[in-house]
């Protein structure tokens, strides 16, 4: 069955006042994010304003937890990569000699498409900056995606969960008003 399917269902099958967590977590899930959870929202029956809001809770917790955790687990990477490199050049230090080059586990066998992909975010950053990959990045990649791969990169968390709060809330209000319209148009 298709997850937007389940979630319609659920929120069908649900009390009133459970609706909107079944749609905040509709707004956790990456391909459905915001935009999708206020649509299952409003086609389930819940006030328009009540899904947008829910579905911008859901989306921008789930981003922001995955924000802490990359920026978090980029921190540990560096630091372990600058303690063995002063290790190794304390023992070059100490035996006379010049350091050895350091081969960092898992630099070597990095694959090409990880390359390629990290290649193309450092070109759209240095294009479009933080707000353009944040702000057009929903259009190519779901931001859960784009938030942890800016995270990845050494962006701020602050800046990261700023912009990415900012596309959050304008693309999930963008597409409520439009399925709002609609379905107002048709009545």
């Amino acid at each position: 069955m298709n997850l937007i399917e389940t979630f319609q269902d659920l929120v069908a099958q649900v009390p009133e006042f459970i609706q909107p967590l079944i749609v905040a977590a509709a707004g956790a899930v990456p391909f459905i994010e915001g935009e999708g959870a206020a649509a299952i929202g409003i086609i389930g029956g819940i006030p328009p304003v009540v899904a947008a809001i829910a579905a911008i809770l859901g989306n921008f917790i789930c981003v922001a937890v995955l924000v802490f955790l990359s920026a978090g687990a980029r921190n540990a990477v560096v630091s372990r990569h600058h303690a063995k490199v002063q290790a190794r050049e304390a023992v070059a230090v100490s035996s006379g000699g010049p350091a050895a080059p350091v081969l960092i586990e898992g630099e070597a066998d990095e694959s090409e498409r990880k390359a390629a992909r990290r290649a193309k975010l450092q070109r759209a950053l240095e294009r479009y900056g933080v707000p353009g990959v944040s702000l057009l990045g929903p259009l190519l990649l779901p931001t859960q995606f784009t938030a942890t791969m800016l995270a990845a990169a050494g962006i701020g968390r602050a800046r990261i969960l700023i912009w990415q709060g900012i596309a959050i809330i304008g693309w999930t209000t963008l597409v409520t008003l439009i399925i709002t319209g609609a379905i107002y148009a048709v009545a």
